[in-house]
């Protein structure tokens, strides 16, 4: 346990270059209290005691500002930075070195019973106020830009930006191995959201259709006069 614990803390120092130390960790980061709290509560869930692990959680929401659900997975080097309004749902399954910012929330669709909220697989970033729903996969080394609304799986290695979520078109055949290890708030160093993209073409299209047609009614122009120059010249 104290490993989990000293490995918990290591996980800050690679992924927030405001920490200055282990005690300040320990004593002022929300997010890992949040997760050590966690897993008192889990662990109070896996061997029935329900009310006790609801009871932790609750605690740990006033505490912290994150709420996460007793029967939700969390895995290793799980880093929630500031956390304030994060929800995690019961069923949700976040991988190991997954990166989680303020606002996240992972929830479900469904008031059936079962798996219906989503998994992450290992190092996942979800970026400030993005909103994960359903029972969907988000792959390995994937990231969720900001306020995105994700609701299909995402492959992995791939940036989802956007309401809904869109794949970036550089990033849509990204390999895992090419992805960057680590960005702050799922960003992407490539902005080339697939509707801008789309929305730039029409509007290239567009100028295009508008050039060829001045150049149809300028020769139309052109040949209307030279009609009626040729027709003023016959006797």
């Amino acid at each position: 346990m104290l490993a989990r614990i000293r490995e918990q803390i290591d996980c800050v120092f690679d992924r927030d270059p405001a920490v200055r130390s282990r005690w300040e960790v320990v004593t002022l980061y929300p997010g890992f209290h949040a997760i050590l709290l966690h897993w008192l509560a889990h662990w109070f869930w896996q061997k029935n005691f329900k009310w006790l692990g609801r009871a932790t959680s609750q605690f740990s929401r006033f505490l912290t500002g994150i709420e996460i659900h007793p029967g939700a997975t969390l895995g290793r080097r799980v880093f929630i930075d500031h956390g304030m309004g994060i929800v995690i749902g019961e069923t949700a399954e976040v991988g190991d070195d997954c990166t989680l910012y303020q606002g996240v929330t992972l929830g479900g669709t469904s008031w059936n019973k079962g798996k219906r909220h989503p998994t992450l697989a290992q190092g996942v970033i979800v970026g400030a106020g993005a909103k994960v729903i359903g029972p969907i996969i988000l792959g390995e080394g994937s990231k969720v830009g900001s306020n995105a609304v994700v609701v299909k799986p995402v492959p992995p290695g791939a940036t989802v930006i956007g309401i809904p979520g869109r794949l970036l078109e550089d990033e849509k055949h990204q390999t895992l191995k090419s992805a960057p290890k680590f960005t702050a708030y799922g960003s992407s160093t490539d902005d080339k959201d697939p509707l801008a993209v789309t929305v730039m073409e029409l509007v290239r299209q567009n100028e295009l259709r508008d050039q060829q047609i001045e150049e149809l009614l300028r020769r139309i122009e052109t040949l209307t006069k030279t009609d009626s120059t040729a027709s003023g010249e016959q006797p």
